[in-house]
């Protein structure tokens, strides 16, 4: 990778076809250019989600499946393809529809940039700009093409291509790559590459994400389909080649047994039915205004144990004041203010605190132009500006002034105490480079951050659910404590820059995230550091943050959530954007992602039920019965009531639990006790098919009404607690299951059983709860966790 940016660095030391500084492209020249466009990636095509969608894997099989099952004549058994059919229509609309929701809201958050036309300076998308376009770059920028430096100077963060995190400053006849981000200065740029001839975009198309998002979810999903891949074909096939050549059944009737299996163990609509869940959560939360960009970051947030707040547009609202300045040389106040506007109307920073002090110290007319400028940076924590022979110099004292009087340090304390911010304006003598010395203090800045309004409740709300709340951020130490009690985050500050002298390579880190919740004088590195010593413990964390200084961190948290107003070197790392900044909104991310996953969870055992005693029984029919106890047309029903329609009403119902433990181990230990109450009554009832003189026929009638029982029975004890609406599902379920049973006993394949027939499927609709409610009480979790089910068991053994 550095070798490709030596080789763009090389060939674009000065721009081939200069464009002129006073008036950027004509219109006609920008109408002749090459635009900035590329295939967007991460919107799919409409006919890339009917693909996804239409041709899947199990779509395919059921397609096979039906095939043969139209070749024995057996049209009825055909039902279950009106199942498929339904949840891949169901699931391609709700995609579309989420997609339309999400375009108008990606267009709202759109990266727009600022560009020189026609002698004006005009403000475009990133897919308008065209090559040779002056493209002007401030703090918090990140930069969308390729070009050379023209005008001005800034400081760039090349990590996202090089892993990097050191600020490399940049001047004029120097090359800025795509992909890097502005963090401090001000400066124009000549566009040298766009579109697909940009670094970044060669380098996203060799890892379209430098990570993807941690999911329980998805991996569990894989491990299903793996199976089911490995398994169901090679089983369908023996299962034929039984019945036919060795139980001598008809071919038709080899047919639909093998079918049914097959069908029994495809967990239909469980792939589909979480992709709809996903998509009504994001869009969801997108009539609140809240950009999800990563789909599974969705089940983050539902397992969130650590929020890590940056104090500045989070906790505050970002927008700040000039309390006071006070005055600590010969010069009066009305001097120092002078001196003040001098020196920030000079600089290009575009930070809060520099909005704020422009307000209080007004420019300057006729004043002196600055000799040289030094752009604020949140390594050093300051800025600063050449006149002649003076070079005048704003930011934290304990960062400007390598020898620091005590009695200042109270006085900036007793404001900090007070939750307000003190900055120094010094003044030096002509300097080139801009560093740490001994100045002469000319006057305190008193600075006052906003609080939001909303910040107590919401940050107890989320301690309230269990989740550990650290406030980190850049200025001092005890500002940080105040603004934090206020929000209501209780606990002493560390002073990150005085810790770090005493812990080398951030030795003792996660201990002291552990004992500790707020934390100054961070720098970006630093937070970086914070969020993988979290997870390193086991931690989920999010992140929020809306500054170039919380990227690092940003990108490395579990989920990362970003102000829409923020930067957009910070928007463009989040996997969730606040597009109105609505602190508010955070509780109701959490509470839609606890609630999707935990009902996808619930569901989830549900389907594999089926999944895991079709498995079971196709073995048992291969090794001892003589044919596979059902036919298509009845799993269609037991799965329709039991599994398919209660399914869908779970996983859009209010579950705000919090999410805990592994998602596959969650589900297989629910579901295991309901497979194996099937199997069971299965078997018993061959055993007692000779006893109760059943045919085949009859013999698939009692499995069938086991099957339903069961199915019913796993529904109420996954539906617990039951609400009104839980209750009326189970009895709607419940009453229709009989109903098919009596009044369409041909449609499903079934017959009437005599009256001991009848006593004997009324004592398995008893002992059924029974023994579910016995397999529930075991641990089924650790028996999977056992050496016998881990692949680190089988290895020890």
């Amino acid at each position: 990778m550095k070798t490709m940016m030596q080789k763009i660095k090389t060939d674009q030391n000065s721009p081939a076809n200069p464009t002129s500084l006073k008036t950027g492209l004509t219109k006609q020249e920008y109408e002749n250019a090459p635009k900035n466009i590329t295939e967007d990636s991460s919107q799919k095509s409409t006919g890339k989600i009917i693909c996804e969608h239409v041709f899947t894997f199990f779509n395919f099989l059921n397609v096979v499946i039906a095939f043969f099952i139209v070749l024995t004549g057996s049209y009825r058994n055909l039902m279950f393809m009106g199942v498929v059919i339904s949840n891949t229509v169901i699931g391609l609309w709700q995609e579309l529809h989420s997609r339309k929701i999400l375009s108008r809201l990606a267009i709202i958050s759109q990266a727009h940039f600022q560009v020189l036309r026609d002698s004006e300076i005009v403000t475009i998308a990133s897919d308008e700009i065209a090559l040779n376009d002056l493209l002007i770059l401030e703090q918090g920028n990140q930069v969308p093409v390729d070009g050379v430096l023209v005008s001005g100077a800034c400081q760039v963060n090349e990590s996202a291509l090089t892993g990097e995190s050191d600020d490399i400053d940049k001047s004029v006849g120097d090359p800025i790559t795509s992909g890097s981000f502005v963090t401090a200065g001000k400066c124009m740029m000549q566009v040298e590459n766009v579109g697909e001839r940009t670094f970044m975009y060669s380098i996203m198309q060799q890892a379209k994400r430098s990570r993807r998002f941690p999911s329980q979810l998805r991996d569990s999903l894989n491990q299903i389909i793996h199976f089911c891949t490995l398994f169901l074909i090679p089983t369908g096939i023996l299962l034929f080649v039984k019945m036919y050549f060795f139980s001598h059944t008809t071919w038709q009737q080899a047919v639909l047994s093998s079918s049914a299996s097959m069908i029994g163990m495809i967990p239909e609509g469980l792939v589909i039915l979480t992709s709809v869940a996903l998509f009504v959560s994001v869009s969801k939360l997108a009539m609140q205004e809240v950009l999800v960009q990563e789909l599974y970051c969705i089940e983050t947030l539902a397992r969130v144990s650590t929020l890590c707040l940056d104090k500045t547009g989070t906790i505050t609202t970002g927008n700040m004041k000039v309390d006071d300045l006070i005055p600590m040389s010969d010069m009066d106040k009305d001097q120092c203010i002078q001196s003040l506007g001098l020196l920030y109307h000079s600089l290009d920073d575009e930070n809060a605190t520099a909005k704020a002090i422009r307000a209080y110290a007004p420019a300057i007319k006729n004043g002196s132009k600055a000799d040289n400028i030094f752009p604020f940076s949140s390594r050093t924590k300051f800025s600063g500006a050449v006149f002649g022979d003076t070079t005048w110099i704003a930011g934290a004292y304990s960062f400007v002034f390598e020898k620091q009087d005590p009695e200042v340090t109270k006085k900036i304390n007793s404001y900090a105490d007070q939750g307000k911010r003190v900055l120094v304006l010094a003044r030096g003598p002509k300097l080139t480079k801009l560093e740490k010395g001994n100045y002469e203090l000319i006057a305190l800045i008193v600075i006052e951050d906003e609080i939001r309004p909303d910040a107590k409740r919401i940050l107890e709300y989320f301690r309230s659910q269990d989740v550990n709340l650290k406030v980190i951020s850049g200025d001092a130490p005890t500002t940080v404590a105040a603004l934090a009690k206020r929000a209501g985050v209780s606990g002493k500050a560390v002073d990150m820059a005085v810790w770090a002298k005493g812990h080398p390579e951030n030795q003792g880190l996660a201990e002291l995230m552990e004992e500790c919740n707020v934390f100054g004088r961070v720098t970006p590195e630093q937070k970086k550091a914070m969020v993988l010593a979290l997870k390193e413990k086991g931690q989920t964390v999010a992140m929020t943050g809306d500054g170039v200084n919380d990227v690092l961190a940003l990108k490395e948290a579990d989920c990362s959530i970003a102000m829409g107003s923020g930067t957009q070197a910070a928007r463009s790392v989040a996997s969730v954007i606040l597009l109105k900044d609505q602190f508010d909104a955070l509780p109701s991310i959490l509470l839609e992602g606890r609630r999707v996953i935990n009902n996808i969870q619930r569901t989830a055992s549900l389907f594999l039920v089926k999944t895991l005693f079709s498995f079971g029984l196709s073995m048992l029919t291969l090794f001892w019965l003589a044919r596979y106890p059902f036919e298509p047309i009845q799993l269609t029903l037991v799965s329709f009531l039991g599994v398919g329609l209660p399914s869908f009403v779970l996983t859009l119902e209010p579950n705000h639990a919090r999410v805990s433990g592994n998602f596959l181990l969650n589900v297989l230990s629910k579901a295991i006790p309901g497979a194996l109450t099937v199997i069971f009554m299965v078997v018993l009832t061959a055993l007692l098919q000779t006893p109760l003189r059943m045919d085949a026929q009859t013999f698939s009638t009692v499995c069938t009404w086991a099957a339903g029982f069961n199915a019913l029975w796993v529904l109420f004890y996954i539906s617990q607690p039951l609400s009104w609406m839980r209750k009326a599902l189970i009895i709607t379920m419940t009453v229709a299951f009989f109903l098919a049973m009596i009044f369409l006993p041909k449609l499903y394949s079934v017959v009437f059983l005599t009256l001991p027939q009848y006593l004997y499927v009324a004592a398995m609709g008893i002992a059924i709860p029974l023994i579910l409610k016995g397999l529930f009480k075991l641990n089924w979790k650790k028996v999977l966790n056992s050496r016998i089910f881990t692949r680190e068991g089988w290895k020890k053994g």
